[in-house]
């Protein structure tokens, strides 16, 4: 199933908005993404993922799509993308496009339609449309959560929504049809497949074009009520295994990724990889220190990595395990951080706490994804006003990891010739914010240890997605043996921690940071991290991790 390409990728995702704009009207654009392909090259990545990139009004940041077969005019055109692709395959970097599968915008021209009907549509309604409101239980207006929204025109009634009031929800029907609601289609009915062909279309417009896969967002909020008694969305699942037939068939090299981890059914596995997202407790555990707000579903805790060494690797690793356990091939994607939340560096994390997260992040055996501007350092920026619907709950501002890319000293740190007050969000005020020229030219630097990191696990098979990961230490330090040839270890905190195994006496160096090895002895200082090859050992296929052993306990 699927290609295998992604087993050895490390991606950079791109928020187009903030990236590079080109032409000095404030707002990033796909000419400043291909001004700086050489940067992104100089990486070592190679995959892009971009952001929406479509034709919207930008209710969302562009989760509103009005057209998906039109890149945005803000962005550029049609042809652009065309060559921001070729620009990248030049470099060998393949293109992932962000696409919003479960809603459109309102000005979408397919609900326009549906909205100056009279009654349904004879072809079968793309959207859920009912004329009496239903069950309370389906009134919730809490965005991210399906709810009803009065008709804005001709057609009577409420439309079903899937975030905001101007993302109605596409309507691939209901898992449980009810006679007294009308409106609940069967998946097989002409709406829904008519939206699962529309899928399809979109998808071959953009391959055709040279785009290598997508990142879907909200991927499983499809089918309505489909997790009704638990049952892991066997009709959502269904559709997605439907369309990657389609692809293997037609694209066999195209990736799809969800966002999410993909729920198990008892029929094959749809989607290339799962994705740890910076909200799940699986990443949260590891990194949130809640800078960016508190969701209503967290319950706040000290992440693992933490300079006073309160946290615990215990959440991270059983879903870790959960998912080597059924299935060992499995991959996951795990990123530094993402649009929507917060970024590495957040709250209290200094740059020197980096180094720890970066050498974890780049040599677990996860498929890595860096966030743009986390090479660097930059900080996610509290109090961002609230720009494109960043604030989508009273305690949650994405604004702050959204903010303009730092390139330089000169104004706006380079990202764009426009004045202050037109930038999309504005640039980190603090006069010693880390810019890439600056890094460039430092051998210390946040980009030259990610630089390093990339190179390292590029050029060692052991470190990649697909070698075995076996825990020899979950606490501080954090030790752990790749491919049963490499060592990894990191000190998150800042007090020292020292670590005592028999099978790491011998092993030598490939990247240190504040890290000694005497016979069976490793002390590893505070925020120190190490890469080592061990003296003797056979390649593994990834699975689940081992156990704890002997060292300076987790809390």
């Amino acid at each position: 199933m699927g290609p295998t390409w992604l087993d050895d990728a490390v991606i950079y995702e791109i928020y187009p908005q903030s990236f590079a704009d080109s032409d000095g009207d404030g707002v990033g654009d796909l000419r400043g993404v291909i001004n700086r392909m050489d940067y992104i090259a100089s990486l070592g990545v190679d995959t892009l993922w971009l952001n929406p990139c479509f034709a919207s009004p930008f209710v969302d940041a562009g989760y509103d799509v009005s057209d998906y077969l039109q890149i945005a005019p803000r962005y550029g055109s049609n042809d652009d993308m065309v060559e921001l692709v070729e620009e990248a395959k030049r470099r060998g970097i393949r293109v992932l496009l962000d696409l919003v599968a479960g809603h459109t915008s309102i000005e979408h021209p397919w609900f326009q339609r549906e909205l100056h009907a009279e009654g349904r549509d004879p072809q079968g309604d793309q959207y859920v449309w009912c004329e009496e409101l239903p069950a309370p239980s389906w009134s919730t207006d809490i965005p991210g959560t399906p709810s009803w929204v009065l008709s804005p025109g001709p057609r009577r009634g409420w439309y079903l929504k899937n975030f905001y009031d101007e993302q109605p929800a596409l309507n691939f029907g209901w898992a449980e049809t009810v006679e007294s609601e009308p409106w609940r289609d069967a998946v097989d009915a002409a709406g829904p497949r008519r939206n699962v062909q529309a899928l399809k279309d979109i998808m071959a417009f953009w391959l055709d074009r040279g785009i290598a896969g997508f990142r879907i967002d909200m991927a499983f909020s499809l089918v309505k009520d489909d997790s009704v008694g638990n049952r892991g969305l066997p009709l959502t699942t269904a559709i997605w295994r439907e369309i990657r037939t389609w692809l293997d068939a037609t694209y066999p090299d195209t990736v799809i990724i969800p966002e999410g981890n993909e729920p198990r059914t008892d029929q094959p596995l749809a989607f290339d990889a799962d994705f740890f997202l910076v909200i799940m407790e699986e990443h949260a555990s590891l990194f949130d220190n809640h800078a960016a707000g508190i969701l209503p579903f967290q319950t706040p805790k000290r992440p693992f990595f933490d300079a006073d060494g309160l946290g615990s690797t215990r959440t991270f690793l059983d879903g870790w395990n959960a998912v080597k356990s059924s299935h060992p091939d499995r991959l996951v994607v795990m990123s530094t951080a993402d649009h929507d939340f917060d970024r590495l560096r957040c709250g209290p994390r200094t740059p020197e706490q980096l180094g720890a997260a970066l050498t974890f992040l780049l040599t677990w055996g996860s498929v890595p994804c860096i966030y743009y501007g986390d090479e660097i350092g930059m900080r996610y920026l509290p109090n961002m006003p609230n720009v494109e619907g960043a604030i989508c709950n009273p305690t949650y501002n994405r604004a702050g990891c959204r903010t303009p890319m730092q390139w330089n000293d000169s104004p706006n740190a380079g990202f764009s010739g426009a004045a202050p007050s037109d930038l999309y969000l504005p640039i980190d005020p603090d006069p010693g914010r880390p810019t890439v020229a600056t890094q460039e030219k430092e051998p210390d630097s946040t980009l030259s240890l990610t630089k390093s990191l990339i190179s390292l696990r590029k050029a060692n098979p052991a470190l990649g997605a697909q070698a075995s990961t076996r825990v020899i230490y979950p606490g501080y330090p954090f030790a752990y043996i790749r491919g049963e040839t490499h060592l990894v270890v990191v000190n998150p905190r800042r007090d020292r921690a020292i670590l005592m195994e028999n099978e790491i006496a011998g092993a030598r160096p490939l990247l240190v940071n504040g890290v000694s090895i005497l016979n069976n002895t490793l002390t590893v200082e505070g925020f120190g991290y190490g890469v080592f090859t061990l003296p003797s050992g056979s390649d593994g296929r990834a699975g689940p991790v081992s156990k704890l052993r002997t060292g300076t306990p987790a809390r």
